[in-house]
């Protein structure tokens, strides 16, 4: 173990990459829960999900250490698994929909071995990557309220304020401050342990059931069958370039603003403050989004959440091996499914929606030529819920008010060829 992670060498021990991996599990366990409850809106088997949902981050993470020697975990993404239920699912199918995340993946893998990529993110303006983030924010953070019933629609305005006074809204309202408070204290695993309490909560309030024994909680893992190899390949090509185009997008740039934060949280940067390896990373975090494909998932990318397990000593793939097999434990808790409700999950979306709107803080909004572009990107996405609308009108956005302030020479050539896909997207999608 000393020999294949090189413990010493990297400043740790066993001991420590055993807790750095138990933390940053439980910072990102939620996904357990929320994604299954996400994909189920499309009509996707909740148990099945759960267990690819479990699988793919498994697989994924243990990967990622084996292969890097970085402490960085993968799982299902937030943000992108609700484009693929709310939009692409809702208006394809969601055989579809994972036919377009195979591709995505399969084109990621390509620019990852190419190593194309660097050249793709040195191209793309970092406003509209800050701004894919913030506006993606608001959109999970949108749906979580809706979920939990606190926004409703309406004849008349479209949307307005549900009951706040009836159970759903209500518990989902105690949620948001269970967790809230739980944050603010800086206590690990703040989200899921509060769709846990969340869920206690539940129970007397009448929302759920109480577990009436032991099998209410643990269990053995439901079966794939319902949702792995059922991808729609030949549905998935007739979907229109830019929602392919814009998982690939979210997944490359989310992956790469992980690796490179968390990266220099663990001080692996080199003096040019590049990541070493990156590729490795980019190419395991391609083979997650493939392979979670085909187990029947929505796209896998590296989680943020890493950055609490670093925080704890994290420095090899150990962290991230004991990482992956706790979620493969987790697939024994499959029965704690059903007794979690979905306003117990929706204020995991409105939380996860506050910590990425502060992506906003790094846009000039100073310089108009940048803030229009952002300002569409992240107000469209929720408002025609659609990410792939948000990233279009941003792409359209920035390269025209360039071009009349006199300032062409600062956007690049792909830009440029990207405005024009995205006009295309809206005027004679395909």
């Amino acid at each position: 173990m000393e020999k294949f992670f090189k413990l010493k060498e990297n400043h740790t021990d066993v001991r420590t990459e055993v807790i750095a991996g138990i933390t940053t599990f439980m910072t990102m366990a939620y996904i357990i829960f929320v994604n299954p409850d996400i994909l189920s809106a499309t009509g996707m088997d909740k148990g099945a999900v759960m267990t690819a949902t479990i699988i793919a981050a498994g697989l994924t993470t243990i990967l990622m250490g084996l292969l890097t020697n970085y402490p960085f975990a993968l799982a299902s993404g937030m943000g992108l698994n609700a484009f693929f239920a709310f939009v692409v699912a809702e208006q394809y199918g969601w055989q579809a929909a994972l036919g377009a995340v195979f591709i995505s993946g399969v084109i990621f893998l390509i620019l990852s071995v190419t190593r194309a990529i660097g050249y793709i993110d040195a191209a793309l303006p970092t406003t509209l990557k800050r701004a894919v983030a913030a506006g993606i924010g608001l959109f999970i953070a949108y749906i979580g309220l809706q979920n939990g019933g606190i926004i409703v629609s309406d004849p008349a305005t479209q949307v307005t304020l549900g009951q706040l006074t009836e159970p759903g809204p209500l518990l989902t309202l105690i949620g948001i401050l269970i967790i809230a408070v739980l944050m603010a204290r800086g206590v690990r695993g703040a989200i899921l342990i509060g769709i846990l309490l969340t869920t206690v909560v539940s129970f007397f309030m009448g929302i759920k059931a109480l577990p009436t024994g032991i099998g209410d909680i643990f269990g053995m893992p439901v079966s794939l069958a319902p949702v792995a190899l059922q991808l729609d390949l030949k549905a998935a090509l007739s979907i229109p370039f830019f929602v392919i185009f814009s998982f690939l997008f979210v997944d490359i740039f989310d992956t790469m603003g992980t690796l490179q934060g968390t990266g220099a949280r663990a001080g692996f940067l080199d003096e040019k403050g590049r990541l070493p390896r990156v590729n490795r990373a980019m190419f395991v975090d391609a083979i997650g989004t493939i392979g979670g494909s085909l187990l029947g998932t929505s796209t896998v990318t590296t989680y943020v959440e890493s950055t609490a397990g670093v925080s704890e000593g994290g420095r090899t793939g150990l962290t991230a091996v004991v990482t992956g097999l706790l979620f493969f434990l987790s697939l024994f808790v499959a029965p704690l499914l059903d007794l979690i409700p979905s306003q117990a999950t929706a204020p995991a979306l409105v939380i996860v929606g506050v910590l990425m709107i502060g992506a906003v803080k790094e846009i000039d909004f100073n310089d108009f030529t940048e803030a229009l572009p952002a300002f569409l990107t992240i107000i469209f996405m929720p408002l025609a819920y659609s990410i792939a609308d948000g990233i279009a009108f941003g792409f359209i956005a920035y390269p025209v008010v360039k071009l009349v302030s006199g300032r062409a020479k600062e956007v690049h050539w792909l830009v440029y060829l990207l405005a024009v896909v995205a006009l295309i997207h809206f005027f004679y999608p395909v």
